[in-house]
């Protein structure tokens, strides 16, 4: 075990970290940061009526008496505050006796229709029926704000506010507060941190009321934050389209649940801890039944969970019986990319749907390639080839990246320009090719994004093909005299087979801080999603881009993570008892690894490519099974406290996250491990001389009949020499034992050698009456240092 701590240390020193921008002390000599302080609440004197009273007074003020100014007090989630402060006074700060941690603000980004159906959800039929499609429920969503005018925001219909809501609206430049309404039942925003990190002049600027930079109230100036929210929870709106593409009916998965925004990230200026934690506390404070976080750390950061303030807020959440989702970060396909590891948090990747919208690339030659566009202009003309270019054969690499100023517009003027993908946003590669005179683009993956592909409201003609497209079409270009082609677009395809196929840019396991839980949890839509939009901006979010539309169509975790907090809503609305982890495992065990071919579940990244419990956690979640899963896996606090203590950390640093004091038990003759959290996965680490590990998991009987027999079954993709047995492998269940625990014990004969692979399979629990209760079983091998 402590080679394997000392692992997960050099994990944590190699994960790139991101500095807050510091800024000047006023008199210029030192600079400031901000930090976040987690206090011991209790210690408070009973002569201050607040904490917000006792870190104002003079029991935390300077050495020359200066009064602290916090910038957030936090009471709900976490007990502290954040404080704009030079080094030597934080350094001061953390010898008081009250302070139990303190931690640097970082800036955080976004991980930036018909997948309702795509789930499993149909019309006065199960889920979307029996909880009234989340009518009683109010979700909470963490981002860039709201657009409210936005038909998907709508509250017709809509029965009133429920009586226990205590949130409000925040006017604001732009947002009155008649903003709300039965379906936006709260709006609120956190500046305090983002002026704090940036200065002043940029908070002023946000204010600017012609909103050409920000609004600094709750308005969505982004287009992310409207997105997400409508996803989770937009109202139907008819004739719904981006330009005429997913044209149709367009709904939340939830589209009766209500809304509450909490604006914690700003265009162009990503999410500060410091914001993100007040946004936590407001949203519980205020009611919320469910939290959806598309927010991360990026590059697959991973942090201790007591210096993670989403893991620290959603720890807070979850122990008041909020469920929360986020999103795994689109770093995908690296292995070991996943962020947002909590075990008490739905991790949630990216998955595609059976729509899409193709476009095709027709050569001089005759051949066609496959595309994908939502390009929505003025087409090509017919049967018109064009003179086609590749800017990176001669100009280096920034041309063949197109990035600003990189291409010579005599080269390019009328032709149609490759571009390769990555370094600048997709679709400012097209408006650096129109600003040169191109008459249009195809955009051409790498070996990093493989055949994983994405539509995009381009400003010109312009498509993405995969690699194996893209370096086809880059020798013809090099290899032909006069190589020409042109473009056509073929509008909005449903019923595309295979689907799901994992999003290519999904983060991907292992978890890279406890490898004993498995992240992501499931995948979910992620991939050309439609939904409401900011009238801010248009669809391709560049200031040069005019054009504004109701809805737009993006990809990316940051919409997977909005599907799962949906359907959460629904699942709370159906079985109000149950408790965060009680949804997330009937989401989990009722996941499928099957496509819509009956195939396992492919990777987008590469064709052909099998899927594996590393890339889609459980599977795809399926609603229309989630419903009644037959067992779940339940958590509660104390399980989550032993597993802290069982990954070592020490009873403090538990305390930061918990808001409790914890004792961690005396080492007993089995040390306790990671996997022996009642998670509904199951993910056993081999190392050194052990190559044997026994788990333990309880099964609560949530089924409609109380007397109920399951058994069990092991399905291994490739055992190899790893051999797994159950005990019981019977599971009987009657009015008086509703819970039943059973065994899991992974086996290998000998050690592997060094670059042995994951061995992957699942534990089925079957009651032969149309319960399957699924969880995967993934074995890992760590090797001595």
């Amino acid at each position: 075990m402590a080679t394997h701590r000392r692992l997960l240390l050099c994990l944590l020193l190699l994960a790139p970290t991101l500095v807050s921008q510091t800024v000047l002390a006023a008199g210029g000599s030192q600079a400031r940061k901000t930090y976040i302080f987690r206090v011991n609440h209790r210690a408070k004197p009973t002569v201050f009526p607040t904490h917000a009273h006792w870190y104002s007074s003079a029991a935390f003020a300077s050495s020359d008496d200066a009064p602290l100014e916090p910038l957030h007090v936090y009471d709900t989630v976490f007990h502290g505050f954040s404080a704009s402060l030079t080094a030597s006074r934080a350094d001061e700060l953390r010898r008081h006796p009250a302070v139990l941690a303190a931690f640097e603000d970082q800036v955080r980004q976004l991980h930036t229709t018909r997948s309702p159906q795509f789930m499993g959800l149909r019309a006065r039929l199960g889920l979307w029926s029996l909880a009234d499609y989340g009518s009683d429920v109010i979700v909470g969503v963490l981002d860039t704000g709201v657009w409210p005018e936005r038909r998907s925001l709508s509250d017709r219909n809509l029965p009133p506010v429920p009586a226990r809501w205590r949130g409000g609206c925040d006017a604001g430049p732009t947002f009155p507060a008649s903003s709300c309404n039965r379906k936006l039942v709260g709006a609120r925003f956190f500046s305090q941190g983002h002026t704090a990190h940036y200065g002043a002049a940029t908070a002023a600027a946000s204010s600017s009321s012609n909103g050409s930079v920000e609004y600094m109230s709750p308005r969505d100036a982004d287009g992310h934050g409207t997105h997400t929210a409508t996803t989770a929870a937009g109202s139907v709106s008819y004739d719904a389209s981006m330009e005429g593409y997913a044209s149709g009916v367009a709904k939340g998965v939830a589209p009766k649940a209500r809304v509450a925004v909490y604006k914690v990230c700003w265009k162009g200026a990503g999410c500060l801890d410091s914001d993100i934690l007040a946004g936590f506390d407001r949203a519980v404070a205020d009611g919320v039944d469910v939290i959806s976080v598309s927010i991360g750390g990026g590059n697959g950061a991973v942090s201790p969970f007591y210096i993670d303030p989403i893991a620290i807020g959603s720890y807070g959440a979850v122990s008041r019986g909020v469920f929360v989702a986020t999103s795994a970060g689109n770093e995908g396909p690296a292995p070991m990319s996943v962020t947002n590891l909590a075990p008490w948090i739905a991790t949630v990747g990216a998955g595609t749907i059976d729509r899409s919208f193709p476009a095709e690339i027709v050569l001089g030659d005759g051949r066609r390639m496959s595309g994908v566009s939502l390009y929505s202009g003025k087409p090509l003309a017919n049967n018109t080839l064009l003179s086609l270019y590749y800017p990176g054969r001669t100009g280096g690499l920034s041309a063949s990246l197109c990035m600003e100023n990189s291409i010579d517009p005599s080269l390019v003027a009328g032709k149609i320009v490759i571009c390769d993908r990555g370094s600048s946003p997709r679709v400012a590669k097209g408006m650096v090719v129109k600003e040169a005179g191109g008459a249009a683009m195809v955009l051409a993956n790498g070996e990093a994004n493989g055949e994983g592909l994405v539509g995009d409201a381009h400003v010109l003609p312009a498509c993405s093909v995969g690699e194996n497209e893209g370096d086809l079409l880059k020798a013809y270009a090099a290899n032909t005299t006069n190589p020409t082609a042109t473009i056509v677009f073929r509008g909005t395809v449903i019923g595309v087979k295979p689907a799901p196929l994992v999003a290519s840019f999904s983060a991907r396991g292992p978890n890279g801080l406890v490898p004993e839980i498995l992240k992501p949890d499931f995948i979910a839509p992620g991939v050309n999603i439609l939904a409401a939009w900011t009238g801010a901006t248009g669809p391709t979010g560049l200031e040069s881009d005019p054009r504004r539309t109701e809805f737009n169509i993006l990809s990316g975790t940051s919409m997977a993570c909005p599907h799962a907090s949906g359907a959460a809503a629904l699942l709370r609305s159906a079985h109000p008892g149950w408790s965060p982890a009680a949804i997330r495992s009937a989401l989990m065990t009722t996941a499928i690894v099957t496509d819509n071919r009956a195939g396992a579940v492919g990777d987008e990244a590469e064709a052909g490519r099998a899927a594996t419990p590393l890339d889609y956690g459980a599977g795809h979640v399926a609603l229309g099974k989630a419903l009644d899963p037959g067992l779940v896996y339940d958590v509660g606090d104390d399980d989550y406290v032993a597993f802290m203590c069982s990954i070592g950390y020490e009873a403090n640093a538990i305390e930061v996250i918990t808001h409790r004091p914890v004792a961690c038990p005396s080492t007993a003759s089995r040390k306790p491990s990671g996997s022996d959290l009642n998670y509904p996965s199951i993910s056993v680490v081999l190392y050194g001389s052990n190559q044997s590990r026994t788990v333990v998991r309880t099964a609560t009987n949530v089924g409609a009949e109380a007397s109920a027999t399951y058994k069990a079954r092991v399905e291994m993709a490739s055992s190899g020499s790893v051999s797994v047995a159950v005990k019981p492998e019977k599971l009987v269940f009657s009015p008086t034992a509703q819970k039943q625990s059973f065994a899991v014990t992974v086996a290998a004969p000998s050690a592997p050698p060094a670059a042995a692979a994951p061995v992957y399979g699942h534990l089925v629990w079957s009651d032969g009456r149309g319960h399957d209760v699924r969880s995967p079983l993934v074995v890992t091998w760590l090797q001595p240092m």
